[in-house]
């Protein structure tokens, strides 16, 4: 098999693409002949030693993949060889192969592609635990999406659609806004050259949104926040952007306003139950054409250094997809 190898977490640039041993699954784990994974944000703060999780050394980065099941280990049940799956977790994705847990992989229902099954797990996860779960979101809502161009930005958009709510997704340019419009935004900022206070007052009628999804952090954060209408929800996804805003807490105290945590991985860990119902879900509105992966580009596997440029470039429209030949 061959692999990308992280045994010095200090950047992308430290990563071998090399060949390794296929390995054997273990009791309780299956081996997966990898066809897609995609690159999601941590997987580059995973390398770079800044996750809240760090893989053992030496390790293959990649969290979310899918493929077909070559072989089962010991007491592996509700699988077979042949079948399609997906799965999350922290790393092995960036390869051909993978032994993983039987309890993280899930079979994939029938009419689910394999690109979007790579692409949909932890995007998608991600933003229905925030919107459905966190934020309760009900129809007829305004959510402002931040970052809405990106990974869990667009799914972000699509499903706060699905839930019935009016959207106004922020992006960083006017090709980004109109990306985000062909996925079903009903209002765009562009936060390149937009006011966002002021876009915001026009878009609400004053009012401001109910729901902030923020995976980007920084300057932006306080402006939005200052934007929210009462009883408002801000979600906290991730800093992108990077630096980590600091809120002045009259801000909450005065919208009666709620600062809300979205750690979806910990999630996963501590409900599992609740992750399964949010999967089944999600697979009903992909079947449904509510929500359906954006791919930005297909790269092959061993053109991940390619696909980490591109993602901190932050031209990516959607979700990138390193893909092994057949």
């Amino acid at each position: 098999m061959q692999a990308w190898l992280c045994d010095n977490p200090i950047g992308v640039d430290a990563l071998r693409w090399t060949g390794l041993t296929t390995p054997d699954p273990a009791p309780g784990q299956v081996r997966i002949a990898i066809h897609a994974a995609s690159l999601n944000f941590p997987d580059l703060l995973t390398v770079q030693n800044k996750y809240q999780i760090k893989p053992s050394l030496p390790f293959v980065p990649g969290s979310e993949f899918s493929g077909m099941v070559e072989a089962l280990g010991d007491g592996v049940r509700h699988l077979s060889v042949g079948d399609r799956v997906a799965t999350i977790g922290v790393s092995g994705g960036f390869a051909t192969h993978a032994c993983v847990d039987a309890a993280a992989v899930m079979a994939l229902p029938s009419g689910v592609d394999l690109d979007d099954a790579a692409a949909f797990a932890f995007t998608y996860g991600t933003s229905h635990h925030a919107l459905i779960d966190r934020a309760a979101l009900r129809p007829g809502e305004t959510v402002l999406v931040l970052g809405a161009a990106g990974g869990v930005g667009s799914a972000a958009v699509q499903i706060a659609k699905a839930a019935g709510a009016r959207v106004i997704a922020a992006a960083s340019s006017d090709e980004k806004c109109g990306f985000c419009r062909s996925l079903g935004a009903d209002e765009t900022i562009n936060t390149g050259h937009d006011n966002v206070r002021d876009a915001l007052k026009a878009a609400t009628a004053g009012r401001g949104p109910d729901v902030v999804y923020d995976p980007v952090g920084g300057d932006i954060a306080e402006a939005a926040f200052r934007s929210i209408a009462w009883r408002g929800r801000y979600l906290v996804i991730g800093f992108a952007a990077g630096p980590i805003p600091a809120l002045p807490w009259n801000l909450p105290l005065l919208k009666g306003a709620s600062v809300v945590g979205v750690f979806w991985g910990e999630f996963v860990r501590r409900e599992p139950l609740a992750f399964r119902k949010s999967l089944v879900e999600l697979f009903g509105w992909y079947a449904e054409g509510k929500v359906k992966p954006a791919i930005d580009s297909r790269l092959p596997m061993s053109a991940l250094p390619e696909a980490y440029a591109r993602m901190g470039s932050r031209q990516v429209h959607g979700k990138l997809l390193l893909v092994n030949a057949p």
